[in-house]
């Protein structure tokens, strides 16, 4: 369980924190300074509670062509985690099914400053995994596919990425298991992220958006190979994981040219193949100029939730996602990175992992298009899950 009481929550808030995107030359000598957790029940909105939040602490983020620089008080940057569903709700959808790890909350900004006195971690304790158990089987994840095929072929939606959860009991304390997560190879965006109650261990790839000296970019990833000189050969000709990953690209550059300068929108790299464990995975690159007065909340709103994991048209795709996924996407295929003066780094949450004081939860999935065989994406799934079934199970 995640440690409660007075050398539990307490020590957990205090320690030296790891999160995905900050930079190198301080990461192990952040802690907490402030902190905003915020839930539906709420109430507000959340891509503006973070905004203000953030500009109350010291990072203005109401505009982001302005220069900034660092808070005199010693704060540093921020974290900052977008969970499935508040993605959702600022795209303007539904919120999808309920969540199978309600202790996370669905926004969370913590705000660090600088320590040269971290409080230790406690004395290592027995880790314990116990088994996963899937939300759905193999056959009910086929089935979706078959049901999301249908939806194409009726012209709802052009393409959908589904996504499985399964959780599994543990004892001990989840942090160590969830920051070996961060150390697999190719996770640009490595790292944890704690409360009260929960954490977050990422190994993600890709860039949800990242924003620096005016201008943004974004590299959506679609497309995936077992990392093998067959595996790489076979991704560069897959006409339909081309085809699905082109979908997107053109759903990003619509998302990027809705806080962009206008005509600035750009490809600059289209379907490179990039390595992450022991997968070939295509990767674009999108970047255009800032359009000027944008704040961090109309950014928020335009990418969030990211495309690579919705589908085309992106709200359609959200409505389908809704009516067949048995469970919510929790901390998965949302948001976690860094934001401080003057840069902004988010990755988007696949490959990502998180803890409840019972279990760990973990999500997997990919792109569904008419030509998807409902087998071979149950297989895509179970491969990119398995790296951090390994990882987590380790003592």
């Amino acid at each position: 369980m995640i440690p409660h009481g007075p050398d539990g929550v307490e020590a957990l808030s205090r320690r030296v924190s790891n999160p995905p995107a900050a930079p190198p030359t301080c990461r192990h000598t952040l802690v907490e300074h402030a902190r905003l957790e915020w839930r539906p029940t709420d109430g507000g909105d959340p891509a503006t509670i973070v905004q203000d939040f953030l500009t109350a602490h010291g990072l203005p983020v109401n505009d982001l062509t302005r220069p900034t620089h660092h808070d005199p008080t010693g704060v540093c940057g921020a974290s900052l985690y977008v969970s499935a569903t508040a993605g959702a709700l600022m795209a303007g959808s539904p919120p999808g099914p309920p969540t199978p790890a309600p202790a996370l909350p669905d926004i969370a900004v913590v705000v660090h400053a600088h320590t040269h006195q971290p409080t230790p971690p406690p004395p290592p304790r027995p880790w314990w995994l116990g088994p996963w158990q899937p939300s759905w089987t193999p056959d009910q994840h086929a089935a979706a596919v078959d049901t999301v095929r249908a939806a194409i072929a009726r012209g709802d939606v052009y393409q959908v990425n589904l996504v499985g959860h399964a959780a599994a009991p543990y004892t001990g304390d989840p942090l160590p298991a969830l920051t070996r997560l961060g150390a697999l190879p190719g996770a640009r965006y490595g790292g944890t992220l704690h409360g009260d109650g929960w954490a977050i261990g990422c190994a993600s790839p890709e860039t949800l958006v990242e924003v620096t000296a005016g201008r943004i970019l974004t590299r959506p990833i679609k497309g995936t190979r077992p990392a093998t000189t067959q595996g790489h050969r076979d991704l560069l000709a897959s006409a339909k994981e081309r085809a699905e990953h082109i979908m997107i690209v053109d759903l990003e550059r619509n998302d990027l040219a809705r806080v962009a300068r206008t005509g600035s929108v750009r490809v600059d790299d289209l379907f490179a193949i990039r390595r992450w464990c022991d997968l070939w995975q295509a990767e674009s690159t999108i970047s255009a100029a800032v359009a000027d007065g944008l704040g961090l909340a109309d950014l928020l709103r335009a990418v969030c939730p990211g495309g690579s994991v919705t589908g085309a048209p992106k709200l359609a795709a959200l409505t389908q996602i809704t009516a067949t996924e048995p469970v919510g996407r929790g901390a998965s295929m949302g948001a976690l990175g860094w934001i401080g003066p003057g840069h902004i780094d988010l990755g988007l949450t696949i490959r990502t992992a998180a803890a409840d004081p019972h279990h760990l939860h973990l999500w997997a999935g990919g792109g569904i298009t008419w030509d998807s065989d409902p087998h071979a994406e149950v297989a895509e799934a179970a491969a990119k899950a398995a790296p951090l079934r390994a990882a987590l199970a380790k003592p």
